[in-house]
């Protein structure tokens, strides 16, 4: 394994802050928790986690194959990685005030309806791919990535928001008093916003 605690500590902290960004998952997520309670929301918690695996695995096969044939080009990613990052942060906090949209296809009744419809918001998403493909190069130099390291990077990839999903689905009562509230959701935008280009200025320094 080629990767450092450190490389992967970053990117495991990286992946928490864009979960603690609120988006049409916590709404799907309270929406289910309210309606049944955690039994009710923890299949589509399950179901994004899967599908968040597949994406960075995918990502990092494809973006391997491309650095092992074009010299410099990892350089070059780790700084579209770093605008990536600075780019996302200053636009959650231009925008911290905006409400969060709702997807109705994550809050179908059911366990299966759950877990079918959060795998499937991920993998019906083709800028998941995008994402990961432009943030990955960014903490790892995937030229010299090993299976151990691909299995590290997934891994983070599927423990993060599932654990933070689940958690959330936890605690739903709390948090939706919280996000009803507009001044609370500006704040955790800004923070969040924050956070994000902080990733960015240490992914540059890194």
């Amino acid at each position: 394994m080629t990767l450092s605690a450190g490389d992967l500590w970053l990117y495991a902290g990286a992946m928490l802050v864009l979960f603690l960004t609120p988006g049409p998952v916590w709404l799907a997520l309270m929406a289910r928790g309210l309606s049944g309670g955690f039994h009710a929301a923890w299949p589509l918690a399950v179901g994004v986690a899967l599908g968040d695996m597949i994406w960075p695995l995918v990502a990092v096969l494809g973006v391997s194959w491309v650095v092992s044939s074009v010299d410099g080009l990892m350089l070059v990613l780790k700084w579209v990685a770093v605008a990536m990052f600075v780019a996302m942060g200053v636009l959650l906090i231009r925008n911290a005030s905006r409400r969060i949209a709702a997807d109705s296809r994550l809050t179908r009744p059911g366990l299966w309806a759950g877990f079918l419809a959060g795998l499937a918001v991920i993998l019906s998403n083709p800028k998941a791919i995008l994402f990961y493909m432009g943030v990955l190069p960014g903490f790892f130099d995937l030229s010299a990535v090993t299976r151990h390291d691909v299995m590290a990077i997934v891994a983070i990839s599927f423990l993060v928001p599932l654990l933070g999903n689940l958690a959330l689905a936890g605690f739903i009562g709390h948090v939706r008093r919280a996000l009803s509230s507009q001044a609370t959701l500006r704040r955790v935008n800004i923070t969040s916003g924050a956070l994000l280009v902080a990733v960015g200025g240490l992914i540059a320094l890194g």
